[in-house]
């Protein structure tokens, strides 16, 4: 399923995701960009999961970034574990309203304020296997490219004379 909707003013956001949420995201993503990544958000997994923040390394290493608004969106949610089988290094990432101390030590962790972010702690590596790093490959890349040619869609530009 694709996150794109041509009813909203910006077709990378599909409605889902609280303003905090929205403002961890963009501050992760600000780093990683900072830090010449590629990232991709709400990605789809194939184990039917859907990563908050995907992110491909200029080596090829993916990390999945599980973004936490509040105390109660993390005590809800028992799938995160699930993560792992999909990337090199799992983290959380959240911003200053919620206690650093529930997220596992097991996990990396970022701090958004919106406007940029910082790792707080990195994440252990745990290597994907080559399949699934191939898989994932693909399904980043295709995505990717769809999301951007509907982007492009969207605005609506006419090309003709």
């Amino acid at each position: 399923m694709t996150i794109l909707s041509f009813t909203n003013n910006n077709p990378l956001i599909d409605g889902r995701q609280s303003e905090k949420a929205m403002l961890v995201r963009r501050g992760v993503q600000i780093l990683l960009n900072e830090m010449r990544h590629s990232v991709l958000p709400e990605l789809a997994l194939s184990s039917g999961r859907r990563a908050d923040l995907i992110r491909l390394s200029v080596k090829g290493e993916i990390w999945i970034i599980e973004i936490k608004s509040s105390i109660e969106d993390f005590r809800v949610d028992r799938k995160w574990p699930d993560y792992r089988l999909h990337c090199d290094r799992l983290f959380f990432a959240t911003h200053a309203g919620v206690p650093l101390e529930i997220f596992p030590e097991e996990c990396g962790l970022f701090l958004s304020d919106g406007y940029g972010a910082h790792m707080v702690r990195e994440a252990p590596e745990h290597k994907l296997a080559p399949a699934t790093r191939k898989s994932l490959m693909l399904d980043f890349s295709r995505t990717a490219a769809r999301r951007l040619m509907m982007a492009e869609w969207s605005t609506g530009t006419s090309y003709s004379d």
